[in-house]
């Protein structure tokens, strides 16, 4: 794989000459984790502490307010995780959804697809210091889904007329497990602030 900072200014500016260079790539699901994964997906939630807990939420008639450092690293740890366990889970279910849309299938291309084109919202995740630009994400967010679908073809070498749907109906299940890991997060995150 080629380094991260490349790759990051590749798939971010250049993806349509990327996603070839990613499917011809030979990785495994570890390899994808340690180099790809594992360290973009720690930005947001390092991010998230840092502004949690230094710069706080303006709230009307309350002033500022900071997350206490013991539950905000709490929500740190249980927000990695499930990011990481999410990444995982969109990764199975882009592959299970391939046939459907005379795809190719494989847990590491869906993994590629699921890794890279989740690259703006990892790096997007810079914002989380400042907690009030945190809706910046969700336009990452958007770029992201437009990545993913510039990387059906070559990755999972997707028809041109089943990318559309392939993109929509992954998009959906996506954001599904996401909203799910999320309550289960706030759920976890709950229960420690009661410690």
């Amino acid at each position: 794989m080629v380094n991260l900072q490349s790759r990051i200014f590749n798939i971010l500016t250049k993806p349509k000459e990327e996603w070839p260079v990613i499917a011809n790539e030979s990785t495994d699901v570890v390899t994808l984790y340690k180099e790809y994964v594992a360290p973009l997906s720690a930005i947001p939630a390092i991010c998230g502490f840092l502004g949690m807990t230094t710069i706080g939420v303006t709230v009307p008639s309350m002033g500022n307010i900071r997350a206490p450092i013991g539950s905000a690293f709490t929500e740190l740890v249980v927000g990695y995780i499930l990011a990481l366990l999410a990444t995982y889970l969109a990764a199975l279910v882009v592959n299970k959804l391939a046939p459907t849309f005379q795809s190719g299938g494989g847990i590491v291309p869906a993994l590629k697809m699921v890794a890279f084109s989740s690259t703006a919202v990892w790096v997007t995740g810079i914002v989380r210091v400042v907690p009030a630009l945190g809706a910046l994400v969700l336009l990452a967010a958007l770029y992201g889904i437009y990545l993913f679908y510039l990387g059906l073809p070559s990755v999972m070498k997707t028809p041109a007329d089943k990318v559309i749907p392939y993109m929509i109906v992954s998009a959906v299940v996506i954001v599904v497990i996401s909203v799910v890991l999320t309550s289960v997060a706030g759920v976890f995150t709950g229960v420690a602030r009661m410690f």
